[in-house]
């Protein structure tokens, strides 16, 4: 993941540094918000961005807000997004204004999953990707959330968990983009209603 970094910042003309973001995603308390995830998102992001005609700055752009977007992570939905996207801020200095704001609006799109950038839109639907993985992978997943929320009893995780999934399912369009939708959707709905079900 820091080469994928180090080579987007080169790629804007900056002078990398990653800073303490191979730490932060190897902290102990991440259960499933850690390195294999944001590699995940790198990974998937990147893919769904061959299918349009970004440029290599966008998609060092987009490669930076992948590795950024979760490298901030206490369970603070908001705040954990506000942190991350300040980080970058501070790990891109030196680059263009331009680049910075846009890695940080992507970062902060994440928040809310609602964005007007083609860029986000992507980033955003990786971000998602795992929704319509296979079902074992999809049930690890679920496992290794509920484990970063212990904080919570059964009755009061129950109540959050099933309110995400409701939201979710009732959206018109779970991913943005086409390819997206493609890849994932139909497995998605199916995995989180199963869920839904078992809460």
């Amino acid at each position: 993941m820091k080469r994928i970094w180090d080579d987007a910042v080169r790629t804007l003309g900056g002078t990398p540094d990653a800073g303490d973001l191979m730490e932060r995603y190897a902290e102990p308390h991440r259960r499933y918000h850690n390195t294999f995830h944001v590699v995940t998102v790198v990974r998937d992001s990147s893919q769904l961005a061959d299918a349009f005609a970004f440029t290599a700055e966008e998609r060092a752009i987009l490669a930076l807000a992948a590795c950024a977007h979760d490298v901030i992570y206490d369970g603070k939905p908001g705040e954990d997004e506000r942190a991350s996207a300040a980080w970058a801020r501070e790990r891109l200095h030196g680059l263009d204004e331009a680049h910075i704001s846009r890695v940080e609006s992507l970062v902060l799109a994440t928040i809310t999953h609602s964005s007007d950038d083609p860029l986000a839109h992507v980033l955003l639907d990786a971000d998602l990707a795992i929704l319509g993985s296979e079902p074992e992978h999809y049930d690890r997943y679920s496992q290794a959330v509920r484990q970063e929320y212990s904080q919570y009893d059964d009755s009061q995780w129950r109540t959050g968990r099933a309110k995400v999934l409701k939201t979710l399912l009732d959206r018109e369009d779970l991913y943005v983009t086409g390819p997206a939708r493609q890849l994932w959707d139909a497995a998605a709905r199916i995995n989180l209603a199963r869920e839904l079900q078992e809460l």
